[in-house]
């Protein structure tokens, strides 16, 4: 499902066009964590290179406008140093990238970075409670339409699997790869009913129809759990941080 023939043109037209200005192009994301889905899911690549001046990036642009045109979003462009001086403000990023990568062309830039676990646990803590306000103010925009309020269950499950997957790493627990896995694991550590977030999975992965299920009545467990999740991880973490203070 993963389309393979376009990162690979992608990589070719962009190393004709980068030239040396290219060090590096890393796959990351579900297509390599091995649950990426054709319909909700991105192709996330992230690029290294040394000149990132506004010439550079213009020499970039045609090729990243192909790359727009098979309906993926822009790659991250970033130069060793700020990758090297991001370790403290793109935490979740890294740590996802670093286990959870293929290096397409160049080197390995991400393997190798230290990535400071008390500051990995304040970005946990803000992105669990900012896509939960976020979601709050979406559904009230959502509300009294179905199709709506399916699209904002099944476009927003992903990021939330993927926060409670690091909210377990944050506490120290095992943080599985797969999505059902990750909740159902922290759903075991913190004792929330996760039965909305696994059955908006189950219809992301089409192994569910929508249309047995009442949209309102799985919108409402599923706000419920992430509220009760939010709570519950920022005391963990707040305990964790003071008790090593």
């Amino acid at each position: 499902m993963v389309p393979e023939k376009a990162i690979s043109d992608f990589v070719s037209r962009l190393r004709a066009a980068a030239g040396a200005n290219l060090e590096s192009v890393i796959l990351f994301g579900s297509a390599v964590a091995g649950d990426f889905h054709p319909e909700f899911s991105n192709v996330n690549l992230f690029c290294v290179i040394r000149d990132s001046s506004f010439a550079a990036l213009q020499a970039l642009a045609p090729t990243v406008k192909w790359w727009a045109a098979q309906k993926q979003p822009p790659p991250l462009f970033m130069t060793r140093d700020e990758i090297e001086r991001s370790v403290d403000v793109f935490t979740i990023e890294l740590i996802d990238i670093q286990q959870h990568h293929r290096v397409l062309f160049g080197e390995d830039v991400v393997q190798g970075l230290s990535i400071p676990a008390n500051l990995h646990r304040v970005q946990v803590e803000y992105e669990v409670r900012e896509k939960l306000a976020l979601l709050r103010q979406h559904v009230l925009l959502a509300s009294g339409d179905d199709s709506r309020m399916w699209e904002l269950l099944l476009r927003s499950v992903s990021s939330f699997a993927t926060l409670f997957r690091h909210a377990l790493i944050a506490l120290g627990h095992h943080a599985p790869i797969a999505k059902r896995e990750a909740v159902q694991a922290l759903s075991k550590q913190i004792g929330f009913d996760a039965s909305a977030i696994l059955q908006v999975l189950d219809v992301r992965e089409k192994t569910s129809n929508r249309k047995d299920f009442d949209v309102t009545d799985v919108f409402s467990r599923y706000l419920a759990a992430l509220e009760q999740v939010t709570a519950a991880v920022d005391k963990m973490l707040d305990s964790r941080t003071t008790g090593s203070t």
